[in-house]
This record gives C-alpha cells, structure tokens and sequence, in this order.
C-alpha cells in the first residue's frame, strides 16, 4: 500500500470508534496515522493461511522435545513462577509453569492471527533442568525467548496510550472479554524495539503475559479474581448482557478494569468478530493444539469462543 492509503486508513480507523469514557484517554492530540497504527496492529494479509501452531517464531525456534537448559535464575515474583535457562544454541528464555502456561501460548496465538503483535511462546511438555538444586525433569511450561536484537522499553498503560479510540483497540479489549482475560494490568504490557525487525516495525505495543484467561472472570461483586484454564468456568460465563446505544454492557461483575470494558463499541466487537471468524477450523484446532489441550477439551473452549464471535457479529447499536 500507498503512504497516501496508510494516511487514509488510519484516519478511517480512529474515526470509527466512538469516544473513550473519561478515565480512558489517547496521549495524542490527533489519531494517529496508519503508520503509527502498525505499532499496535496490522491486517494480516495472510490470515487465512497463518500457521497457528508454530506461531510468531516458527517451526525452528520451537524448543526440542526433552531438551536440556541451562539453569540461569528462578523467578517467583508474582502468581505463575518459573525459569530464566539457556538451551544449548546460547538462546535465553522465560520458562512459566502453572495454570497460565497453556493459556498463554493458545491467546497469544488468537492475538497473532488476527493481526496484533506477539512475540514467540511454545508450550514444552518434556524437558529438564540443569544446573541448579532442582535438576531434572520438569514440569510442562511456556517457553518464550528473549529474541535477538528486541530491547524492552518499558510498560505501556491501557487507559493512556496513543491507540485509544480507534478500532484495532476497541476490539483488543473485546477480545480479551472473549477469551476472559481479567488480569489487565500495565505491567502485563510491554513496548518493543527491534534493531532489524523482518516485518519493519522496530517499535511494537504487545500485551506479553496473557495466561489469566480460558477461565471465568470475577462472577460476584467482592471477587478480585477469576479463574485461568477452567473450562468449565469458561463455559458457564455468559458475554454480553445488554446493548445501550452504541455501548455494550459485558457480563463481569468483578470490580477490574470497568473503565476500559466502559469504552468498548458495539462495532469494536463486531470488529474483532470479523477477524476471528475468518480463521479456519484447522486455524482453532492448530491454537489450542499449540496450547497442549487434548481433542475434546479443545472442542469445547473452540465452541464457547465461536458462540461468542457469532454473537458479536450480529450485535446492532440500539437506540
């Protein structure tokens, strides 16, 4: 495309969507330019035929199945804990177990497919631990690598950031109400910057921890939390409750993040709809396949999420 087009459909992108709600607030004066746009999200013109297996990083950079890594440090920071290790090529990675592991890798991969930014994760079964007091096999985790040439610069905000209002941001949020990820907190985001980026984009607005999810979100008042990988939590929850004007009420009754759910759009959900329906089957059953779920637990989160994504797609302002 044109920069001219880029010009017009970033311009088109932040008109669509409709005013944040108070406390969510864009840092620019002006939308930003389609340019600026892809530091959050693209079209992916291969979406179709996106490989949502192997993901971001590949085939090749998928760890070996019962490899050894090197201990380099553990981290027990917040809820999941798990490993700083090196594989034998010198490549470090974060190592996450617990119930966010397989969560991550399936979201992430949905996040990639339709077109925001990720970087590579892999569900590991099999591998071991060497040189540390726990030697030995461990238990399955998420790996992700510290990518050559990605420097972290820092945490981006949910509710101040130069994407609020425009529709690739409306339907970020919507997304994470499909998938019930509760857990939006700014540190969970990170901006990248890239040396030699394959795709050009060298700066990149990613939400990097996205495991508190496939479960159900605060269901009383006075909970802070839900739950992640609870399938059957994800079944019963419910998504949208009601349509007011061109605003849609989600089922979440937790007190988190009312402020960024407040601001999504009836078209921001059918925005984001669109995209996900455009995977195939094969597309649902590679993510969760990436994820380590087995055939019929997949099959019931892939039924939820598709009720869902038809429910957004035939969502009408009201009014």
């Amino acid at each position: 495309m044109r920069s001219s087009s880029f010009a017009a459909l970033g311009v088109i992108l932040a008109a669509a969507a409709g005013p944040a709600c108070s406390s969510v607030r864009s840092t620019r004066a002006e939308p930003p330019t389609a340019q600026e746009m892809v530091e959050l999200w693209a079209e992916p013109p291969d979406l179709a035929s996106r490989d949502l297996y192997e993901g971001p990083g590949g085939a090749a950079l998928r760890p070996k199945p019962g490899a050894v890594f090197q201990f380099i440090s553990k981290d027990t920071k917040w809820y999941s804990w798990g490993w700083k290790v090196k594989d034998a090529a010198g490549v470090e990675w974060s190592a996450k177990y617990g119930p966010e592991a397989q969560p991550e890798v399936v979201v992430s991969r949905l996040l990639w497919g339709a077109g925001y930014h990720q970087p590579p994760t892999y569900y590991v079964e099999h591998w071991s631990l060497a040189g540390s007091k726990e030697d030995g096999p461990k238990t399955p985790c998420r790996f992700r690598p510290d990518e050559p040439g990605r420097k972290n610069a820092g945490e981006w905000r949910w509710a101040r950031n130069p994407f609020v209002g425009t529709r690739p941001y409306g339907g970020l949020i919507a997304f994470m109400r499909i998938v019930n990820n509760w857990d939006l907190v700014d540190r969970n985001n990170v901006l990248y910057e890239y040396e030699r980026p394959a795709d050009g984009v060298r700066r990149k607005y990613v939400v990097k921890d996205v495991g508190a999810a496939l479960g159900k979100t605060g269901a009383l008042g006075f909970e802070r939390q839900g739950t992640k990988n609870d399938l059957e939590g994800f079944e019963k929850q419910d998504y949208i409750n009601a349509v007011h004007g061109d605003r849609v009420e989600f089922d979440d009754a937790g007190p988190l993040h009312r402020e960024l759910y407040g601001a999504v759009t009836v078209a921001d959900v059918r925005w984001i709809s669109e995209r996900l329906s455009r995977l195939s089957a094969q597309q649902w059953k590679d993510a969760f396949r990436a994820g380590g779920y087995p055939d019929d637990q997949a099959d019931r989160y892939i039924r939820k999420i598709q009720e869902k994504v038809s429910y957004g797609l035939s969502l009408q302002p009201q009014g």
